[in-house]
């Protein structure tokens, strides 16, 4: 579970909600009609813009902001060092039991490649084509959780200017200036919350989870590539430590 994501969702709605009670009436802020709008309107244009089993994968999108699932990049260090140091002993052929037990597919793929002994120039163009396919789909992600982020507060807009105009139509009315005029507000509300304290943050966050698993995935892969090309250990261990911070280098 990503703490960060957590936290910041109980705080940025604890804080709107305590606001809104501190009015008074909680209810005031709660419509239905606005509601429709702003939730319909959102999902009839995203099924437009997107297929049907593009939209359906929200869930995992949203899975994926609330679940760490990239291993850090030390791990990844210490895993290569103690395969290079195995290929370097006892070959590589020493390597395959390691390989069926793995869980990682990428990492299983790259280290069953180098056992079978294929050329690292195969291996680096097999793996290289992986990463391009897994950064289209992260994108995919990526663009639909921007679209619900557009649409949100354009359909909070469109609930306004229907709010307006039922207002207008009926200004010989008072009773009915108060009720048109809270349609036409709230539903600018729901679509400000939705695109600002839900999908914009999820954009982000995808956004950051994308580089991360790309940069593992690339770890990984120069990993991979050294074994498979018999370096020795220490200058394949500073080369997977170029991709960390100095300060986080493994000595």
């Amino acid at each position: 579970m990503d703490l960060a994501t957590v936290l910041g969702m109980i705080i940025s709605f604890g804080l709107i909600c305590a606001a809104l009670m501190s009015g008074g009436d909680f209810m005031l802020f709660v419509d239905l009609p606005s509601i429709m709008i702003v939730l319909g309107g959102t999902i009839g244009a995203t099924l437009t813009h997107y297929p049907l089993g593009t939209v359906l994968s929200i869930g995992r999108i949203i899975q994926k902001t609330l679940v760490s699932q990239t291993p850090p990049a030390s791990l990844i260090i210490d895993q290569f060092m103690d395969y290079a140091n195995r290929a370097r002993r006892e070959g590589i052929l020493a390597l395959e039991s390691i390989v069926n037990r793995l869980d990682d597919p990428y990492l299983k793929k790259g280290l069953q490649l180098t056992v079978d002994g294929l050329e690292p120039d195969a291996i680096q163009e097999i793996m290289e084509t992986e990463i391009g396919n897994t950064e289209a789909r992260h994108e995919t992600g990526i663009e639909l959780a921007g679209a619900l982020a557009a649409y949100s507060p354009a359909l909070g807009m469109i609930g306004t200017v229907i709010g307006l105009v039922q207002m207008l139509k009926n200004m010989d009315d008072p009773s009915t200036i108060g009720p048109a005029m809270a349609v036409a507000l709230i539903t600018t509300f729901y679509g400000a919350i939705l695109a600002n304290l839900v999908f914009l943050p999820i954009v982000g966050k995808l956004k950051h989870r994308s580089k991360e698993e790309l940069m593992i995935m690339e770890m990984q892969m120069e990993g991979v590539l050294g074994i498979s090309r018999g370096e020795n250990p220490r200058i394949l261990m500073e080369k997977l430590n170029s991709f960390q911070p100095p300060r986080e280098r493994r000595g």
